[in-house]
């Protein structure tokens, strides 16, 4: 008489086939022969086992596939190993290389990243924020919704955050700028030292901080270097489209500027594209510069002279200053930090060009 037994922790799925029940902590002691906790301690970083003992018992749970449940290792350790980043979009370049920096950085420490957006506003930027808190260790933010007040109503104090291109001033939450004044006041007195001695500005979105900045920058320099040309602003938000309005609006005015400096790369673009459909030539008929640097500024043509700000850096920079928060909270003085830039001078600008007084 033949007898089959059955694996003791095998059940059916919704096939019908066989599958073999999870593998669990009680299955990883009793096969490595230790007790449940000190297999607990040495999955999850703690002390009470020796070297050997720990390294025994990770061998046993990778041969057992065994997986740690996430909900149970949070109540132990305390810990997600996740961190939360809330931005203002999740479109163009400049996110993508930010989300990019600050992953590469939250990857090498062992850190899972969950990204969310408030591009509706500030009902929005809430409710994110109030999503994410119990599934983060810690909170990167980029957000024009956010000022103290708001901080306090829907962030939880025990929650660490970082603040990125803000203009709040606090004593809890570090805050982690761009150098956006003195890059766009570099690149306009470039451009004015290159001899376009008009030079219009295609501003960003109105209440953005970065945008703010960058105009703030751009009159300074006008002031400084050019004080009988008064700014010449037009508006924009960030965006291609809004860099193609602008450019053809500039245009059809009864003076053209020699020269444009749009508040990022993105309304450069479209408003080289402007130019070009108008039938202009960049940078002959009329010089072009951005601000970001964002990857595809080198690759246009012609090569678009920017502010270089380097993104994946700065996500780096955020999420290793997050992470010492929650790492070594008592060695963390919340701090206002400013990142610098730099201009890169490419054909869009002139530099080269020797210019002719226009009218």
């Amino acid at each position: 008489m033949k007898t089959i037994t059955l694996a003791p922790r095998q059940g059916f799925g919704i096939f019908g086939l066989p599958h073999m029940a999870a593998t669990t902590i009680k299955d990883v002691a009793r096969e490595a022969g230790v007790s449940v906790a000190s297999v607990s301690r040495a999955l999850n970083g703690g002390s009470g086992v020796t070297a050997e003992t720990g390294q025994h018992i990770r061998e046993v749970a990778s041969r057992l596939r065994y997986v740690p449940h996430a909900a149970a290792r949070t109540l132990i350790t305390r810990r997600t190993h996740t961190i939360g980043a809330l931005l203002p979009d999740l479109y163009g370049e400049f996110f993508s290389e930010l989300i990019r920096g600050i992953d590469l950085a939250a990857r090498a420490r062992g850190l899972h990243l969950l990204v969310s957006s408030s591009h509706e506003g500030a009902d929005d930027a809430a409710a994110a924020l109030r999503a994410m808190q119990g599934r983060v260790d810690g909170m990167l933010i980029l957000s024009t919704q956010v000022d103290a007040a708001f901080l306090r109503a829907n962030l939880s104090a025990s929650v660490p955050a970082v603040l990125l291109n803000s203009a709040v001033k606090s004593k809890t939450y570090p805050v982690l700028n761009i150098d956006n004044h003195g890059g766009a006041y570099a690149m306009v007195r470039h451009l004015l030292g290159s001899g376009h001695t008009r030079v219009a500005h295609i501003a960003g979105p109105v209440g953005n901080f970065d945008a703010q900045q960058r105009d703030e920058g751009y009159r300074a320099a006008m002031a400084e270097h050019a004080p009988a040309m008064p700014p010449h602003v037009v508006a924009g938000d960030f965006t291609e489209e809004s860099g193609y309005r602008a450019g053809q609006l500039l245009l059809a005015q009864k003076t053209r500027p020699h020269a444009v400096f749009a508040a990022n790369d993105m309304m450069a673009v479209g408003c080289l594209y402007a130019f070009r459909d108008a039938g202009l030539k960049v940078p002959q008929d009329i010089a072009l510069a951005g601000f970001d640097d964002i990857p595809i500024a080198r690759y246009i043509t012609p090569a678009l002279s920017t502010v270089r700000v380097r993104i994946a850096d700065l996500g780096r920079s955020a999420l290793d200053h997050l992470a010492e928060l929650f790492e070594a909270p008592e060695q963390s003085i919340p701090s206002a930090q400013t990142l610098g830039c730099e201009i890169v001078i490419r054909e869009s600008c002139g530099a080269n060009l020797t210019r002719a007084p226009s009218t």
